[in-house]
């Protein structure tokens, strides 16, 4: 760290020694040294002021999400991130400023330290470092009097220079007063420090670097004047849409708050966790409908073993607790209980859906160090594509869904030398439940009300999905081929776009149409199980459906939603890539004329019959109808060695 001081003081010096040289007056050349720096950072504070324009240019985009997706913390940095990308914005250029005044901060220290090493170079001269009876090598603290001036004039200059900051710098202006209020207690506390405890001359730089600061702030304004690129009116708008979300919410939150009628089961299911110190196994669910990606698990386990489990949800209203049984335990935990439960979880095995363990609020164990964290996947998804980075890198073990998410998970451990996790190849529940449904549907059922043929439109919830970019030219693509056509969109667009959804209902006359059908009705799958094709995006339904009814899937190939743009560094193809034209077909959004073409040929074409499409799912997922036997029997051999482990250690 000193050579590191030394070598800024050094190139420092040499400027300051220059300074001297053409204005031989200590004080004076100070201020000249000052102003110099300022001159020699230009282009970088012309780039941080570029920076801070795209910024602000963004803002009132930014308020729109933070108001759509209130309180949807993730949902938001993921649009945040694709707005970030989409205008070439830098989030941590405006921390360069800081970063270069605190080093630049550390060289003058070690040049008013040693002013004559610097200014004289080994030559001998007298330095002048009065200024009246001012001693610009004292430091105020030890010599007081007149001295005091510096630290307070330091701290008057910081004031003002954030005063005019957060009246005209163009990203300061934005923030909130609470940021501004904690910009402007951090400068002058810090100059405060500087004018008392250094020497004077340091004070004196930092005095006039703050004032030199406001001089260069207008000037940038001048050469980049923000009004000629921020749409201010847009942005107040924003700015009110999002103060009536945030208003809105928290009149929600409150009334919630005060009619929250499951705040004392919680505080009772967190008391009655703690109480089982016997714990073994424990499950985690997000929300109900989770407990479907566990059920052929837990089952297995119910039936085959005496073994009890604890199933914590953070779904006050899941269905889960209509199956409460002296072996089968559910506990309410809320999102921030669950923070600390899981810290403090001694279970030998958990087992969760929830990826990114350790990346955000669910932690591994504080109090144990051994006990095993199992990952279950939702779906046979690439988990190198559709999940961040590091999502699965926390975990002991994975249960694959087949052998090409095995291969991604094995080449990313050698790639960045991760120790090596168990890899258990084990296969779908949600898979292997729909095709015992399907298989189990009664005959009648299944029969038709009509001769035409089904095709289902069923998108994801992602941005740029079908119903948000080209349902309206596909309906008109499909009617008039003699097809019933149903729409089932995600249930969180139905959710958040119900306009969209009404004016579509609208324009194609649904309720009147025999023919055409608007599905948000999700207690039943019978209209997945009756369709001869799907037509979807990038949604994970295609796999469930084509390996579960083996019939085939249409991909409309809008844009593609990746979590990890670096999925393509394993050199192995995500299977949300490979299956595309297997199970069925893929075809571009300007293609949506060859539609019906497309439909035919998937209706009739042998290369999507039901013998061809149930050899694909054998060669790509584990276990088919067996998933539940696979999971359970690895649950329970885990199980007996943690016993084991625990017998010996008290034995010992």
């Amino acid at each position: 760290m000193n050579y590191i001081v030394g070598l800024i003081g050094s190139i420092l010096g040499w400027l300051m020694y220059y300074c001297y040289r053409i204005l031989p007056n200590y004080f004076i050349s100070i201020i000249f040294f000052t102003f110099a720096t300022k001159i020699v950072l230009l282009p970088v504070s012309l780039w941080v002021q570029r920076n801070s324009i795209k910024m602000v240019k963004m803002q009132p985009e930014m308020n729109l999400i933070k108001a759509k997706y209130y309180g949807n913390g993730e949902k938001i940095s993921e649009e945040q991130y694709e707005l970030y990308k989409k205008e070439h914005y830098q989030p941590l250029a405006d921390l360069i400023p800081l970063a270069l005044q605190l080093i630049l901060l550390m060289g003058v220290i070690d040049v008013i330290n040693h002013p004559a090493r610097h200014i004289f170079r080994g030559k001998s001269g007298v330095l002048d470092t009065m200024l009246g009876s001012l001693d610009l090598s004292s430091v105020p603290a030890e010599v007081g009097g007149i001295s005091y001036l510096i630290p307070l004039i330091a701290a008057f200059s910081a004031w003002f220079m954030c005063f005019i900051q957060n009246k005209i710098n163009v990203l300061q202006a934005e923030q909130g007063r609470l940021n501004q209020l904690g910009t402007m207690i951090l400068s002058i506390g810090l100059s405060l420090y500087l004018g008392f405890f250094v020497k004077t001359g340091v004070g004196i730089y930092w005095i006039f670097s703050n004032l030199f600061s406001v001089v260069q702030l207008y000037f940038l304004n001048m050469v980049m004047n923000p009004k000629h690129y921020i749409d201010y009116e847009a942005l107040a708008k924003s700015r009110e849409e999002l103060k009536a979300a945030s208003v809105f919410q928290s009149q929600h939150k409150k009334k919630l708050f005060e009619k929250d009628p499951y705040r004392k089961k919680e505080r009772a299911d967190y008391k009655r966790f703690f109480k089982d110190y016997e714990m073994q196994l424990v499950f985690y669910s997000e929300k109900n409908g989770f407990y479907k990606y566990f059920q052929n698990i837990i089952e297995t386990l119910l039936e085959q073993s005496d073994v009890i489990i604890h199933y914590i949800t953070s779904d006050p209203q899941d269905k889960v607790f209509e199956m409460e049984s002296e072996r089968f335990k559910p506990y309410y935990i809320g999102e921030n209980k669950l923070i600390v439960l899981m810290m403090k979880m001694e279970a030998d095995i958990v087992v969760m859906t929830t990826p990114d363990l350790e990346s955000f609020h669910i932690k591994r164990s504080l109090v144990r160090k051994d006990n095993e964290y199992i990952y279950v996947p939702h779906d046979v998804n690439s988990p190198n594509l559709t999940f961040r980075k590091e999502a699965l890198d926390h975990f002991d073990t994975i249960f694959s869904s087949g052998w090409l998410c095995t291969e991604e998970i094995r080449k990313r451990e050698e790639l960045y030398n991760l120790p090596q996790k168990k890899i258990i190849p084990w296969g779908s529940s949600v898979i292997d439940n729909m095709i015992r449904s399907c298989n189990a549907m009664d005959k009648k059922e299944k029969q038709k009300t009509n001769s035409l043929k089904n095709i289902l439109i069923a998108p994801s919830w992602q941005k740029d999905n079908i119903l948000s970019t080209c349902i309206e030219e596909l309906l008109n693509r499909l009617q008039g081929y003699g097809y019933h056509i149903i729409i089932r969109p995600h249930p969180q667009f139905v959710r958040h776009e119900q306009e969209r959804l009404d004016a579509l209902r609208e324009k194609f006359c649904i309720d009147a149409r025999s023919n055409m059908d608007l599905q948000t009705d999700f207690s039943s799958n019978r209209t997945v199980y009756e369709a001869d094709v799907l037509i979807t995006d990038w949604s994970s339904i295609a796999f469930e459906y084509s390996f579960a009814t083996l019939k085939p899937s249409l991909f409309i190939n809008t844009p593609m939603k990746v979590m990890n743009e670096d999925y393509a560094e394993l050199g192995i193809t995500p299977i949300d890539i490979e299956l595309r034209n297997q199970i069925g077909k893929s075809i571009d959004m300007d293609q949506l004329v060859l539609l019906p073409e497309v439909v035919e040929e998937l209706l009739s074409d042998n290369a999507f019959s039901k013998e061809a499409l149930a050899e694909i799912r054998e060669k790509y997922i584990y276990h088919i109808g067996h998933s539940g036997e696979v999971g359970a029997a690895y649950i329970m051999e885990r199980l007996a060695y943690y016993q084991k482990k625990h017998e010996e250690e008290e034995e010992y």
